[in-house]
């Protein structure tokens, strides 16, 4: 026996890239040997273009083992100073019930789902974001309401654009007017948005503005206001009104169940973040935003509603309502090009106001703001001058002794206050403060007084036109769970109505559900990431520092650019800053003519709402019978715009699932015409190791931290977009107005916070240290092995659409299933329905190809899971051949019937032309590890043609 080899002993034998790759190395030859290749290495040099293949390894630290990268985590993390932060801003210190962040935050079954397109196998996370609507409706007295937002600037943003589109051709020439008393960042990102589009933005005092001397289509104003104030704004609204000017009121939700809801003063739209709802601070986010509107708004409310309707039984049944805008967008006609929402965060501000109830949560926030006037009212007799009265939970303060003092103290007691530039500081209360903290605050202000408990007063010192009269969350949900044990039942109740990836593969192509591994996720729980405000200053962020500082240098290295920027918080945003950049670029250099995008078909399909969004003239470009970007076509694009030339957006590999043999001649085509290329990162799974979008040809490129790099996908939100960009870029990377970075000729910022969802980057960043160079090389080959296994093995079954010239596809494919209609009379729709009885999420579904399904088995999955899917997918093929032959009835079948519910198949009256037994188990192993959804078929006209984005009343459930 021989001796082992001293240099392999010096780490951990348990290597982590075993553990999120699924199929087995020694499994590697049978896989190979179903596509006649002898290696993987013969499978890349098949799969990818000779031109585009990197020459030398990526240049990463090596490879940490989970313990290792767990323990270097928590040293960056303990690098965080947490201080009590009183910055306010929009972002509050909260409690997060132990239930609720066990039980949600840190449960794969409800961080790993997918968003919930398929409804029937999705009514737990459905109901909670109902929940959510129905929070937001009840505390904003409006009448729609969308199942969350990025954040509360961009919820702002949209907001504006909302309001723009109402009045159409009459907002031509129109203005936005912006109170000066919003919080700053949410200011900043407006007018980001603004600008590309040719809005005007005007930001001024509002009680000076006069809406018919000054054309505007719509006012932005904060309640309470940034500094504080709670303003009666109904006359002011009313004005605007009388002049034609929709009114946006960015609300603080906490504070609305003590003030008049905005809907009750005239507020249009009513926008906000729900973070102080039991969600940590996470250095800013990821956070639910929200925004809800008028009920004749909307179809033009961008994001999702969730809406309630019925299935085929007749029983009610949740789903996404509205044809579910974002999802099947519609290209540069689209009303937003946002595609992630936070539905994770949303979910746990859902279950806080169930968790706490009507009652609780007032009590907290009479709680906050007793302690903030009696905060007030010691600060004016220790001689300060309080500038408001009328108060919520923050103060302006005019300090006697001069701010220089009072902040000097505050530092040396880890209390970190808000800065005015006329030397005011101010101070937010939440709902952690208690006894002590008010004594220390005091004493920061110079309070010598023996201690004593600081008396609250019963009075709300609000004046009573002000004050909340109508009643909230009424409905039995927020009002039955006050127990733990009820909470917790509940929860888990709603988790076992969502197949996540704790049940079976997700194969969606495009979307990259690959594993979310419990190493990576610990980290984000460490109070110094989880704890920390988004605007602390940057000496008490040397964790997150040195975290992003390391991250964008490892991405740089992977993709192939100079630098990058963290601040994009989801895949859509990434895009839209990308093509923000380029644009500053081509104005910098005086050619501000240049706004043409030219984009594939093949591309993404947020891109071309990206583009408009961005200011942009989109052309399409066509593409060949074999999926490739038809090189003629995109010559005569170029020759008819090639003065006007910005940029092309092109995916890579394409979302046909190929990589596109003349990427490099495409992308020098558009240098030689002074345009940029633009590289969609949604498929980055197929390159990190093998190639870099920076090295064939790309200029920026946008990177799904989501899919890519393993932050998971919490059932539709949280996501990540950061981009990177070659150097000639970098000077106009987005700045932030609280935190330094960024380009010298930076765009404005593009998210509420300086890292967008920073408290989620750990994720990343474990995920490329504890896999190192090459094990991210080898995650790349196995998703492309994977996905052409699953090809191989179905394309006897179905046709596979596009392939490259080898006759293989990159990490994804299409089969084809638009034969089957004529044959069958069967549609996509009938095939995602029917693997819902075999335990499987449906692949992508007619797209990009109408009658298709898209399949991206990624690299995490198993090859027995692979072998399951498939043999699914035979099983179902077969059972249409039944219906082609005659052996099935057209219309009455296992596949036009499912997905089939554990109460259908138990009912006494079973009257179908097939078993229950084939119909529940349709293969021997599906007993084994049974899914069953909790509704039949979902009616999605009728919910359309009757939306319902509220809780309903306990009696239609019975009826």
């Amino acid at each position: 026996m021989s001796s082992p080899d001293n240099s392999s002993l010096t780490q951990h034998p348990d290597r982590f890239v075993r553990r999120h790759i699924g199929p087995r190395p020694e499994e590697y030859p049978l896989m190979l040997g179903t596509l006649g290749l002898d290696s993987l290495d013969e499978l890349v040099a098949k799969t990818l273009p000779d031109t585009i293949r990197g020459g030398k390894p990526l240049d990463l630290p090596p490879a940490l083992s989970e313990r290792e990268a767990m323990t270097e985590l928590a040293g960056l993390a303990s690098l965080n100073r947490v201080f009590r932060s009183y910055l306010g801003l929009g972002y509050s210190d909260t409690v997060t019930p132990a239930v609720i962040r066990r039980c949600v935050l840190e449960n794969p079954g409800w961080y790993t789902q997918y968003t919930p397109y398929q409804a029937e196998i999705a009514q737990g996370r459905l109901e909670a974001l109902l929940n959510f609507q129905t929070m937001v409706l009840d505390l904003t007295g409006m009448q729609v309401a969308n199942a969350s937002m990025l954040d509360e600037a961009t919820a702002a943003a949209e907001a504006m654009t909302l309001c723009h589109r109402q009045l159409d051709k009459k907002a031509d020439g129109k203005a936005y007017f912006i109170s000066e008393r919003c919080h700053p960042h949410t200011i900043a990102v407006v007018q980001t948005r603004a600008e590309p589009l040719g809005i005007d933005v005007l930001v001024g005092p509002h009680e000076s503005i006069d809406f018919q001397q000054t054309p505007c289509f719509g006012a932005l104003l904060q309640y309470p206001t940034s500094d504080g104030e709670v303003l009666d704004y109904q006359p002011l609204v009313a004005a605007a009104h009388n002049a034609g000017v929709l009114v946006t009121v960015a609300a603080d939700l906490m504070s609305l169940l003590l003030l008049r809801a905005p809907g009750e003063f005239g507020a249009d739209v009513v926008v906000g973040n729900s973070q102080r709802f039991g969600v940590p601070l996470g250095f800013g986010g990821p956070h639910a935003a929200f925004m809800a509107t008028r009920d004749e708004y909307k179809r033009q409310i961008p994001g999702r509603i969730v809406g309630v309707s019925k299935d085929v039984e007749g029983r009610p049944a949740l789903r996404l309502a509205l044809g579910t805008r974002e999802q099947h967008i519609r290209r540069d006609r689209a009303t937003s090009n946002i595609c992630t929402a936070q539905v994770l965060l949303a979910v746990i501000a859902s279950m806080y106001a169930v968790y706490h109830g009507p009652e609780g949560l007032r009590r907290i926030a009479a709680r906050i703001h007793a302690q903030t006037l009696a905060l007030a009212r010691e600060l004016t007799k220790l001689g300060h001058r309080v500038r408001h009265s009328a108060v919520f939970d923050t103060l302006r303060v005019t300090p006697a002794c001069g701010a220089k003092t009072v902040l000097a103290t505050a530092q040396a007691k880890g209390i970190n206050l808000r800065q005015y530039d006329d030397g005011d500081l101010g101070i937010a209360l939440d709902e952690t403060v208690d006894d002590a903290d008010l004594r220390d605050l005091l004493a920061v202000f110079g309070d010598t007084r023996m201690p004593v408990p600081i008396a609250l007063p019963q009075d709300t010192g609000i004046d009573a036109s002000l004050r909340r009269t109508s009643g909230y969350l009424q409905h039995p949900v927020f009002n039955s769970y006050r127990s733990e044990t009820d909470l917790l039942r509940y929860i888990k109740r709603l988790e076992n109505r969502d197949l996540s990836l704790t049940s079976s593969m997700i194969p969606l192509g495009s979307c990259t559900m690959k594993l979310n591994a419990a190493a990576e996720m610990f980290p984000i729980s460490y109070p110094g990431f989880a704890a920390l405000h988004p605007f602390a200053p940057a000496e008490q962020a040397m964790g997150y520092t040195q975290l992003c500082e390391r991250l964008e240098s490892m991405l740089a290295e992977i993709t192939g650019f100079s630098a990058v920027s963290l601040m994009p918080n989801a895949g859509s945003q990434g895009e839209y800053t990308g093509l923000l950049v380029i644009r500053a670029y081509h104005r910098a250099r005086g050619e501000a003519h240049r706004n043409v995008c030219l984009i594939p078909v093949s591309a993404h399909g947020t891109n071309p709402a990206s583009a408009v969004m961005a200011g942009m003239k989109v052309v399409v470009v066509a593409c060949d019978e074999h999926g490739n970007v038809d090189l003629a076509d995109l010559q005569t694009k170029i020759d008819q715009h090639k003065q006007n030339l910005s940029a092309l957006m092109i995916t890579y590999p394409s979302t046909h699932g190929v990589f596109e043999e003349a990427i490099r001649t495409i992308c020098q085509r558009i240098h030689d015409a002074g345009g940029q290329v633009y590289v969609d990162g949604a498929n980055l799974n197929a390159l990190v190791g093998l190639c870099r979008p920076g090295d064939f040809g790309g200029d920026v490129c946008h990177l799904n931290l989501h899919k890519t790099f393993c932050i998971p996908h919490g059932g539709g939100g949280p996501g990540m977009g950061p981009i990177g960009v070659a150097a000639h870029l970098a000077p106009f990377l987005p700045r932030h107005p609280f935190a330094t970075g960024g380009g010298t000729q930076g765009i404005g910022p593009v998210s509420s916070a300086p890292l967008g969802s920073a408290s989620i980057l750990p994720i990343s960043f474990a995920y490329i240290r504890m896999m190192g160079a090459e094990g991210l090389a080898e995650a790349t080959k196995l998703a492309i092995l994977n996905a052409n296994y699953i090809a191989k093995r179905l394309e006897a079954h179905y046709p596979v659409v596009y392939t490259g010239k080898h006759g293989l596809v990159a990490h994804e494919c299409i089969v084809d299933l638009r034969g089957l209609k004529h044959s069958a009379n069967i549609d996509p729709d009938d095939v995602a329905k029917r693997l819902m009885d075999y335990g499987f999420h449906a692949p992508t579904m007619s797209w990009p190809v109408a009658g298709t399904l898209m399949i991206e088995p990624t690299e995490s999955e198993p090859l027995a899971e692979l072998d399951r899917f498939c043999e699914a997918m035979i099983a179902i093929r077969e059972e249409i051949k039944e219906i082609e032959t005659g052996r099935a009835d057209t219309h009455n079948n296992v596949l036009k019937s499912a997905p089939h519910t554990a109460e259908v198949l138990t009912r006494d009256d079973w009257n179908r032309p097939y078993s229950r037994e084939r119909a529940a188990f349709p293969l021997s192993w599906v007993r084994e590890k049974k899914f069953w959804p909790s509704v039949s078929r979902v009616d999605n006209v009728f919910g359309d043609r009757n939306l319902i984005c509220a809780c309903p009343p306990l009696e239609a459930y019975a009826d």
